[in-house]
């Protein structure tokens, strides 16, 4: 068993943030990752990081742009905090060698970016995400924090009790891809979970093939509630044949976007008015494909991106990696042609539920990055607001699972926070009192960590097992089945029917996941294993994004529906919480917190 004071599940950005930050509080800190960090997701993040660094510009309109971009739904002390650290994080970026993208004078470039009311998008060509990536785990390895690379965390280890929020995280269990052995992990201080996005439960996505939500996934079967699933982003700019992400500073840089009749559409048919190809991701997808669907399409799949008219320089000074995915991917040459572009899974909004410090309702269980839901995002990503959210909440979880006190709002986390009526139960007290060894449940009981740690090994053990020797069907099936019904069915256009079709179509799959086997019996380097074990984790995601759409009965954000075309404040401002319990969800609600730091955000319509 090995041992440290914190354990961060994966790599990526918030993943490296939230180690370096509780190295610097002191703590013996493990990063724990089934890739290489710099082969991380985070690597694909082309357009930018949002931080209010110029005068004329301040961290409350960034506030409220990202508040607006939620349709609502996002919760203001999250909001505040995001807004109030990014900056700082920027410039902490800066000062650690991060390539940005300057102007003449030396200062780091902002351009807009969709939804912003100030150009405060930093950017390093269209790489953003790589350098970041390189950035911080030059830290990491500068530091000397330990990475454990290519091993597979399957589980946490939590103590068993019947009630979530007296349950205690003692540490996790990882399979080593590279041996094949199962061991466990203990974590003195807390594990924070910081595996990405899920993608993978759709078949167009610009996730790569790792993302599968294994975080919300092993979280909310250790009791840990999932929030706004149903919120998935579909980004308006990604190439038909692949999924591949086209950066949303073409938008910004002044591309345009065309129909088949070679109309500007966002302002021919009055999807945005004033902001045209830089409204919000969800106003932006959803007109390019009513021009599909209206016949106005490109070969009925897409609509074109020009960005000719930019030139040749500033082309190749600001977007060059685009020109090669366009030649790579689709045989385009941006420089002479449009790029063929259509809307394509892109992130998920919702996640594990916690507060600003990453806390869930399981003490010593952590949660950063698009694996958590501290309600930055509500119902609509803003673009170039995934980056520092990385950087914000991820530095807080590692300071606060190391021991930092760092303060956050007074939210109630976890099924004790149901509510139907808008009002929150009061606090349920811990479970644990000793997080350093022995620990004592809420029933008197005393718990040994390491025994907690064992058991949780042996069944993974056990599990993995059963999977290498038993006959069965390939997980391949499985996941097809999901993936395809759920790009048919909760895709960016939502309607009763399809959503109950999906939902049916899921639990099937689920069935059929019992007779799944791996026919490679190898130990090492099993990728056939490693798929099968996430394919568990894509079906209780799909799941959750599809109970989750079904339920919300209005239009916010993202999620359209087809029977309801109105946001529906006076009932639907309230987060929709799903709840694991012995195998089956349940499903909750929980009150938006309006009220910021300075002033109370009042629901306005929402146009751009």
């Amino acid at each position: 068993m090995y041992e440290h004071d914190v354990i961060v599940v994966g790599a990526g950005g918030a993943g490296l943030r939230a180690a370096i930050a509780a190295h610097e509080e002191g703590a013996d800190v493990a990063l724990v990752t089934k890739l290489h960090p710099v082969r991380s997701h985070t690597g694909a993040a082309e357009g930018g990081i949002n931080a209010a660094l110029q005068e004329g510009d301040s961290w409350d309109l960034h506030a409220y742009d990202t508040m607006k971009g939620s349709d609502y739904l996002g919760d203001a002390p999250a909001i505040d905090t995001f807004a109030k650290d990014a900056p700082e994080e920027v410039i902490q970026l800066e000062h650690w060698g991060m390539p940005f993208s300057r102007e003449e004078d030396g200062r780091v470039s902002q351009r807009p970016f969709g939804g912003l009311s100030y150009p405060r998008t930093t950017y390093a060509g269209a790489e953003t995400g790589h350098h970041l990536l390189h950035t911080m785990y030059e830290q990491v390895v500068k530091r000397g924090i330990e990475v454990y690379d290519e091993w597979y965390v399957t589980n946490v280890a939590v103590t068993d009790h019947d009630d979530p929020e007296k349950r205690e995280c003692h540490g996790c269990v990882a399979y080593d891809i590279k041996s094949g052995k199962i061991e466990g992990f203990r974590a003195n201080g807390g594990v924070i979970l910081a595996t990405g996005g899920l993608g993978q439960a759709f078949d167009h996505t610009t996730n790569a093939v790792a993302n599968t939500g294994d975080g919300c996934a092993i979280a909310y079967r250790a009791g840990a509630p999932m929030e706004d699933m149903e919120m998935i982003q579909f980004h308006p700019t990604t190439l038909p044949s692949t999924g591949v992400l086209i950066s949303e500073g073409v938008r910004g840089e002044g591309g345009i976007l065309y129909n088949d009749n070679e109309e500007r559409l966002m302002y021919e048919y009055g999807y945005a008015n004033n902001d045209g190809e830089l409204a919000s991701r969800d106003v932006v997808a959803r007109a390019e494909l009513t021009e599909v669907n209206a016949g106005r399409g490109i070969d009925d799949e897409y609509v074109h991106l020009d960005m000719r008219h930019l030139g040749e320089e500033r082309i190749i000074d600001r977007l060059e990696n685009i020109l090669h995915l366009a030649e790579d991917f689709e045989g385009v040459d941006g420089l002479d042609e449009p790029m063929p572009v259509k809307p394509g899974q892109h992130y998920a909004m919702g996640g594990v539920e916690c507060d600003e410090n990453g806390e869930t309702c399981i003490e010593g269980l952590y949660a950063a990055g698009e694996t958590a839901c501290v309600s930055l995002h509500g119902a609509n990503r803003l673009g170039g607001n995934a980056l520092p959210e990385l950087l914000v909440f991820g530095a807080r979880a590692g300071y606060h699972a190391a021991g930092k006190d760092m303060k956050a709002a007074e939210i109630q986390t976890g099924p004790s926070a149901e509510s139907e009526a808008g009002d929150v139960e009061p606090p349920v007290e811990p479970g644990a009192i000793d997080r350093g060894g022995e620990d004592v449940a809420a029933d008197g009981a005393a718990v040994e960590p390491t025994s907690v740690i064992e058991n949780t090994v042996e069944r993974e053990r056990t599990r993995i097992e059963m999977l290498l020797e038993k006959d069965g069907i390939n997980h391949a099936e499985v996941r097809a089945d999901v993936q395809e019904t759920m790009t048919d069915n909760v895709n960016v256009f939502r309607q009763e029917e399809g959503l109950k079709t999906a939902l049916r179509d899921i639990r099937e799959a689920r069935k059929e996941y019992e007779n799944v086997a791996v026919s490679d019996p190898s130990r090492t380097y099993n990728t056939d294993l490693i798929h099968t074990i996430e394919t568990r984790n894509l079906l209780d995601v799909a799941e959750a994004i599809t109970l989750g759409a079904l339920a919300r009965e209005e239009f916010r954000g993202a999620h359209w529906r087809a029977e309801f075309q109105e946001r529906r404040d006076d009932e639907w401002i309230k987060h929709t919480m799903l709840a694991w319990e012995d195998g089956t969800p349940r499903l909750y609600y929980k009150p938006v917190i309006l009220e910021g730091d300075e002033e109370t955000y009042e629901p306005k319509e929402r146009s751009y």
